[in-house]
């Protein structure tokens, strides 16, 4: 298998609704064993309240070892925090080096970028985004957690985190987002979670709205 540093990401983008400049980036990571394209579901939900935002989801680097048609950004058979830690770090260059070649790519900084992470995606968004120089100007996340909260004092970035979670998930328990939001808010960060009633492992309705209007408003201040 190539190493990361030789592969360059690829995914499906979208240009802004208004047919005009970007003057947003939202940036959409993907969960273990799904695609780019799965997430770029999230985008037509958002569009009419974020009309000059550019999206792009890129797939994870690797094939997944249990979903052999989609992706994973590292391999992992359960939730054991030292194999997360180290496939996040192992990961994040790659994520990293996206995220600058869309930002250059449409004329844009840090400071106009949002990340959003579904399940393994969460856990990429928060080690990449607390740790870039510019930005992001936000952070949401879907059904994830915290990889390596003891690390924390790496953080280079403060950006305003959202976390929504269902309590009915079996893959990742609910309790994962709001120890996340603790550790989160203990390095100074304001971080937020919402906890969607009877929700398994996914997104529902409210959880659109509500991301979509925390970056909205993320964007605007």
């Amino acid at each position: 298998m190539d190493m990361p540093s030789q592969k360059i990401l690829t995914g499906p983008r979208l240009a802004p609704a208004s047919g005009g400049p970007a003057k947003a980036l939202i940036i959409l990571i993907h969960g273990y064993g799904a695609d780019g394209a799965d997430l770029m579901g999230l985008a037509p939900h958002w569009q009419r309240l974020l009309p000059d935002a550019a999206f792009a989801a890129p797939n994870a680097p690797e094939r997944c070892e249990m979903q052999p048609m989609g992706y994973q950004w590292f391999g992992i058979s359960r939730l054991d925090p030292t194999a997360t830690a180290a496939g996040v770090t192992r990961a994040a260059p790659l994520l990293d080096a996206f995220i600058d070649a869309e930002l250059a790519r449409l004329g844009l900084d840090g400071t106009r970028l949002v990340l959003v992470g579904f399940s393994q995606g969460t856990m990429m968004a928060l080690h990449v985004g607390l740790r870039r120089q510019s930005g992001p100007a936000a952070i949401v996340g879907f059904s994830g957690l915290l990889a390596a909260p003891e690390r924390l004092s790496e953080i280079t970035a403060k950006p305003p985190v959202l976390l929504i979670h269902g309590d009915a998930d079996e893959v990742i328990p609910v309790s994962a987002s709001q120890a996340a939001a603790q550790a989160l808010g203990g390095a100074g960060i304001a971080a937020q979670w919402h906890i969607s009633s009877g929700l398994g492992h996914g997104i529902d309705p409210q959880g659109l709205a509500l991301g979509g209007a925390f970056i909205h408003d993320s964007l605007t201040h």
